[in-house]
């Protein structure tokens, strides 16, 4: 078993984070496997060295260890710009110049308390590019974003994963997923952006693959996402890991904590003198690495 932690440095890691990282590492050690540490530093214009330097810290100071040095997505470009060219290739990107406000204009006016359709990404996009014809060899253009074409890619077939969590609705076991469900329901979502040359859903794809990764762990939050991932481990011939989507946590309102939440970030803790076992208490899980079904 490998598992693994991923964030973003950012801001500070929370009680959130915290419990992503332990549940990731718990079951590693339970399986005498391997914890990864990686760090997703990919959105250049938030991610500051001494986030980074924190997060290594706070992990510490839970007890957590991995091995180095620690993969970092700002540092493996390469493999993401090979991916896209890959799929540029076969046809199956396309290049998109809309913003959110064209997206928005482009769709029909909702009925009167209707909502506009959302999926993993937002709003699912129009497809307003999608046919804009393309020159045969064309290179891949660098300056704007690209988006996969999801109709093309599905390709009328079914999609399968593993859950050994469970999603938002109580989802587990074998997860099917639709060419319907992915066209209707996640739509034409975006793989490189215009100032990253990348997204979140390629790069940790990419980046699972390269790390050997058996299991994902990570929030429920993240449980549709999903589908966009087993479609790219299969474009890409990659292979698909198990999954396992863990609850959240929420402050007393019951809100999903962010970075903004200072409060409840483990430097605050830290400062207060409490200890590692506190955390684990305060967020329910076994005094020391071991086997949970968070």
């Amino acid at each position: 078993m490998r598992t693994r932690f991923a964030p973003s440095p950012t801001g500070p890691l929370h009680l959130g984070h915290a419990f992503s990282a332990l549940v990731a590492y718990d079951m590693a050690h339970a399986a005498e496997g391997e914890f990864l540490l990686r760090i997703e530093d990919i959105d250049t214009s938030r991610a500051r060295p001494a986030w980074e330097a924190q997060i290594y810290e706070d992990l510490q100071w839970l007890g957590l260890d991995w091995p180095r040095p620690v993969l970092r997505q700002s540092e493996n470009m390469a493999a993401y710009e090979s991916a896209l060219d890959r799929l540029w290739q076969a046809g199956l990107l396309y290049p998109c110049s809309c913003n959110r406000r064209d997206i928005l204009e482009a769709m029909s006016a909702p009925q009167e308390g209707a909502t506009l359709p959302m999926g993993p990404d937002g709003l699912i996009y129009p497809g307003t590019c999608r046919d804009t014809p393309r020159a045969p060899g064309t290179d891949r253009p660098r300056d704007s974003a690209l988006r996969l074409d999801m109709r093309r890619a599905v390709a009328q077939r079914l999609f399968a994963y593993t859950e050994t969590g469970a999603g938002p609705g109580g989802e587990t076991g074998l997860i099917t997923v639709t060419p319907d469900q992915l066209i209707q329901h996640v739509g034409d979502v975006v793989l490189s952006r215009r100032d990253m040359g990348t997204s979140y859903h390629l790069s940790v794809v990419m980046d699972d693959a390269a790390q050997g990764i058996t299991h994902v762990t990570r929030g429920a939050d993240l449980f549709e996402a999903t589908a966009i991932h087993v479609v790219l481990q299969d474009l890409l011939d990659l292979p698909t890991p198990l999954y396992h989507h863990h609850r959240l946590i929420r402050d007393e309102a019951g809100k999903r904590l962010a970075k903004r939440d200072d409060a409840r970030a483990l430097a605050t803790y830290r400062d207060q003198d409490l200890q590692p076992a506190d955390i684990r208490s305060m967020l329910g899980l076994p005094s020391t690495a071991g086997s949970q079904g968070l």
